[in-house]
């Protein structure tokens, strides 16, 4: 691993010394759907919408194919300061999710107060996720199985930038992760060691508040084409009324995270590394018969180039990404290391970007874990994004 995280590092200080001009305009890839409606200030109602259809085919296995997503936007603009902002979700055809609805008020030049249902900033693809913004059909696995995206909760706080230093900032208070629930005398437990803290989001869905969670990000965009985060969230779990004394009810969180991206010319890069540490989940899984491991680590790196000429209007992106995820780097005593949930992707293949907005992708996926004798298959993808 450690070679792996000296290769990342020298990727992004060649990146960070490659060019000095100062970036006032942070580029198309570096813009999320939320951005980009506040950004409309022209108009006061905004409409858009983004979504994907994918084949997945692994080996061995029927393929599948599916409307994964189809998300509506909506934003209206009520006076120059403030705004609304929301997205409603459908994922396969049949759930319906609401992802955002936040109202922005500016409060100033460089900074806002937000509050609503938000998405907790964290990683790369929980903010930028719209499929015309990141390579590959599926989402890096990293980024679902420890950073549970896509991660949204219901909160309250203030973001805005530093425009003399390049630096944006983003600071909330939001309910946190639900560990445990009460089904009359049996006390459930929604966290495990395959996937994590994912089990626990709780989307604004009637959410159980016991104690608040805060969560901080901090983006450097003084380098064209470059953007660096670094990532916070520390709190504790939620718990029903009645169980949240029990011991190991709820578990302690600390998560950091730290991501770069990266895009010049033809080549463009990307990388995120995470470290989350629990408290009590010895008691958690004693009370609860989980495997919910006491360290959760990943990163991964990803390098691409356009193939097409600068000057065409469309992009053919051929790309590679590694990546490598452990939701059992550590577990305390009583709970037994599971090596398959050491893991290891890589996925190979292309982006042909037809029109701006417009995406067909295909690739390949390499998929490996640390159990001795296991055996995983690996999988081909196709897909079509679109976003606007």
């Amino acid at each position: 691993m450690k070679k792996y995280l000296l290769l990342f590092t020298l990727l992004i200080v060649n990146i960070s010394l490659s060019q000095t001009i100062r970036d006032s305009i942070i580029p198309d890839i570096q813009v999320n759907s939320a951005q980009r409606m506040l950004e409309k200030t022209n108009t006061k109602l905004t409409i858009g919408a983004y979504g994907e259809i994918t084949y997945n085919q692994p080996e061995s296995e029927n393929g599948e194919l599916d409307i994964q997503r189809f998300i509506l936007m909506f934003g209206y603009k009520f006076s120059n300061k403030v705004q609304f902002i929301s997205e409603i979700e459908i994922e396969h055809v049949k759930e319906v999710f609401v992802e955002q609805a936040f109202v922005n008020y500016s409060v100033g030049d460089n900074i806002s107060i937000r509050g609503g249902l938000m998405l907790v900033p964290m990683g790369i693809i929980n903010e930028f996720h719209e499929p015309t913004t990141f390579n590959g059909v599926e989402r890096p696995s990293l980024e679902n199985k420890i950073i549970p995206s896509t991660w949204r909760e219901i909160g309250i706080g203030v973001n805005g930038r530093f425009s003399n230093i390049s630096l944006s900032y983003q600071a909330y208070i939001f309910n946190g992760f639900k560990s445990t629930e009460a089904d009359g005398e049996e006390i459930i437990g929604l966290l495990k060691g395959d996937s994590g803290l994912r089990g626990g989001r709780q989307k604004g869905i009637e959410s159980t508040v016991s104690t608040p969670t805060f969560s901080g990000k901090l983006d450097y965009y003084g380098i064209l084409g470059l953007r660096m985060g670094l990532a916070g969230y520390f709190g504790k779990t939620q718990a029903d009324d009645d169980i949240e004394d029990i011991n190991g009810a709820t578990v302690g969180i600390v998560m950091v995270g730290f991501d770069a991206r990266y895009k010049f010319q033809k080549f463009e890069a990307r990388g995120f590394f995470t470290y989350t540490s629990l408290s009590d989940t010895d008691a958690y899984n004693e009370l609860t018969g989980k495997d919910l491991g006491s360290v959760l680590m990943g990163y991964y790196i990803e390098g691409g180039y356009n193939v097409l000429p600068l000057k065409a209007k469309q992009r053919l992106v051929a790309f590679t990404r590694f990546e490598q995820y452990y939701t059992h780097f550590k577990t305390e005593v009583n709970t037994l290391k599971n090596d398959a949930f050491n893991r290891t992707d890589i996925t190979m293949g292309l982006s042909y970007h037809i029109v701006n907005g417009v995406v067909i992708k295909g690739d390949y996926q390499i998929k490996d874990n640390a159990l001795s004798g296991a055996e995983i298959n690996n999988q081909l993808n196709f897909g079509i994004g679109i976003w606007f």
